[in-house]
C-alpha cells in the first residue's frame, strides 16, 4: 500500500484565511456569522427603515409639532449648505416621528421622571438660520449661558408649561439687538418714504407677560431677563411701537386670570382684543368709545406646547362678540394662519361708527389669530399675510399685499424680534419690500 504524500506548507508558510463562521464550532476562534443579537439588531433595523415606509404607502404624512413649518427641501444651488441642510429636512419629513418624539418624551416623563422637553434638546435658531455665536457684547449674555442646553419646554408651577424659545431666542440670538433696531427703524423708513403709515405690534412672550408661574431657576434665566428688558426699552424710545402689556395687564384684572394659557405659548382671545382695541386706536384716536364687549361662551383651541413633549391638551377659550357701534355684532371667527393672505372686507361706508376705514396690509404671526374675529368687526378692508409667506417671495407677496394700501402693521412676537429670528427682519428682504412700495407710492 502506498503511503500518502506528506503535507507540504503552503507558499509563504501560512494557513490560508478562512472565515470565522467556517471554522468547526470547537475551535476557539469560531463565530458564527448571525447570532442571535445580530439577527435581533437586524430586524429591529429592519423595522426601523421599514415602518415609515409602509405607514407612507397607506397614507401616513409627515407632521408640522414643534411651533414651526416644516424644512424646505434645500436647494442644490446652495453649495454646501445643500448637504448640510439636507439631514434637517430629512429628520423633518420622516414619517411617524412626531409619535417617535412623544412616545421618547413619554417615557423619559414617565418612567425616568426627567423634566419635559428633555428628551430633545432644543434648537439654537430657526430653521435654515445660521445662528453662530452671539456677538460679545458686554451687557449680553455670558459665555457659560451660551453653552447650556435649553429646553424646548420649562416646566414651571402649578404645571405651567413655557416654550423653550422664550429663552433660547433671547441668550443665542440669531441677530443682536443693535442690529434688530437698525432692521425695523430701516423697515419703518422705506414703509414711511412710499408715503404710507407703519405701526408695528409686539406681542409680549408668556415669560413676559405671565412670569410668575415660571420655576424658582432654569438656564438662561438671568440674561433672557435682562435682555427682554433692554429689548422693550429700546423698542419704545427707539423704533416706536404700539405697546399692549399694559392693556393685557388691565384685562387680565379684569377677569381675574392670566391672559396666557397655562398650556399654549399664545394669549387668549383677551389678548387678541387688547390688541385690536390698541391698534384701532392708534388709526383713529377714540373710535373704541362706542365697542360693546360681550362673552359669548366656550370655545376650543389646540393647544401648542403639551404636542413638543409627547402629549395633547385643548384650550377652552372664551369668545366674544364686538359691537362697534353698540349695537350689531360684527365678530367673525375665521380660521387661517395666514400662509394664504387672509382678507377681511365689509361693505360698509368710510367713517361707519366705531370702525377704522383705511385699507391697512397687516403682516402677522400666530398671535393675530385671536385677534381676527375683532379685526374683522372693526377694520373695513384688511388684508393678513404671514411673516414667512412675505420673506418666502417679497417682491411678489410685498406687491400683491401692500401696493394698494395706506397703512401697513407687522405684528411679531417678542421672541421672534429679540432674537432677530423672524425671517422678515432680513435685510434683502426689506429692500425687495422697500423697491415693491417705490414702485407704487400713495
Amino acid at each position: 500500500m502506498t503511503a500518502p504524500p506528506p503535507l507540504s506548507p503552503p507558499p509563504g508558510g501560512r494557513l490560508p484565511a478562512t472565515p470565522e463562521a467556517w471554522l468547526p464550532r470547537e475551535h476557539t476562534l469560531y463565530r458564527p456569522r448571525h447570532s442571535r443579537r445580530q439577527r435581533t439588531a437586524l430586524v429591529c433595523a429592519f423595522v426601523f427603515f421599514l415602518t415609515p415606509t409602509l405607514a407612507f404607502v397607506f397614507g401616513a404624512r409627515p407632521q408640522a409639532f414643534e411651533n414651526r413649518a416644516l424644512r424646505d427641501f434645500p436647494s442644490p444651488a446652495a453649495g454646501w449648505g445643500f448637504f448640510t441642510e439636507l439631514s434637517g429636512w430629512a429628520t423633518d419629513h420622516l414619517t411617524l416621528r412626531r409619535a417617535g418624539v412623544q412616545a421618547a418624551e413619554g417615557i423619559s416623563t414617565a418612567l425616568f421622571g426627567d423634566p419635559p422637553g428633555s428628551a430633545h434638546p432644543a434648537p439654537s435658531g430657526p430653521a435654515g438660520v445660521n445662528t453662530g455665536p452671539p456677538p460679545q457684547d458686554a451687557d449680553g449674555p455670558t459665555g457659560e449661558e451660551r453653552r447650556a442646553a435649553y429646553p424646548v419646554v420649562i416646566s414651571g408651577k402649578d404645571g405651567w408649561l413655557y416654550l423653550g424659545q422664550d429663552v433660547s431666542y433671547k441668550c443665542r440670538p440669531v441677530q443682536d439687538l443693535d442690529q434688530v433696531i437698525g432692521v425695523l427703524q430701516r423697515l419703518r423708513a422705506v414703509v414711511e418714504s412710499s408715503g404710507r403709515r407703519f405701526e408695528l405690534v409686539v406681542a409680549p412672550d408668556k415669560s413676559t407677560a405671565a412670569p410668575q408661574f415660571l420655576p424658582d431657576d432654569f438656564a438662561g434665566k438671568t440674561c433672557a431677563r435682562r435682555q427682554s428688558d433692554r429689548f422693550w426699552q429700546r423698542m419704545t424710545t427707539e423704533v416706536g411701537i404700539v405697546d399692549v402689556r399694559a392693556g393685557l395687564q388691565e384685562a387680565a384684572r379684569r377677569v381675574n386670570r392670566p391672559i396666557y394659557d397655562a398650556v399654549d405659548t399664545h394669549w387668549s382671545y383677551e389678548g387678541g382684543l387688547v390688541m385690536t382695541r390698541a391698534l384701532a386706536e392708534r388709526l383713529r384716536p377714540g373710535v373704541t368709545s362706542t365697542w360693546k364687549v360681550s362673552p359669548t361662551g366656550q370655545r376650543s383651541w389646540p393647544a401648542d406646547i403639551p404636542p413638543l413633549v409627547g402629549r395633547s391638551a385643548t384650550r377652552d377659550l372664551t369668545g366674544y362678540a364686538l359691537a362697534p357701534d353698540g349695537r350689531q355684532d360684527r365678530t367673525s371667527y375665521v380660521a387661517s394662519d395666514f400662509r394664504m393672505p387672509l382678507s377681511l372686507e365689509q361693505s360698509r361706508p368710510a367713517g361707519t361708527t366705531g370702525t377704522v376705514g383705511a385699507s391697512v396690509g397687516m403682516i402677522a404671526d400666530s398671535f393675530s389669530q385671536f385677534a381676527t374675529p375683532f379685526l374683522a368687526a372693526t377694520f373695513q378692508d384688511l388684508t393678513i399675510v404671514h411673516p414667512e409667506t412675505v420673506a418666502d417671495d417679497p417682491a411678489g407677496s410685498a406687491a400683491e399685499l401692500l401696493r394698494d394700501r395706506d397703512v401697513v402693521v407687522v405684528e411679531l412676537a417678542e421672541r421672534h424680534l429679540v432674537g432677530g429670528a423672524s425671517p422678515l427682519l432680513r435685510t434683502e428682504v426689506i429692500d425687495q419690500i422697500g423697491r415693491v412700495l417705490a414702485t407704487h407710492p400713495r
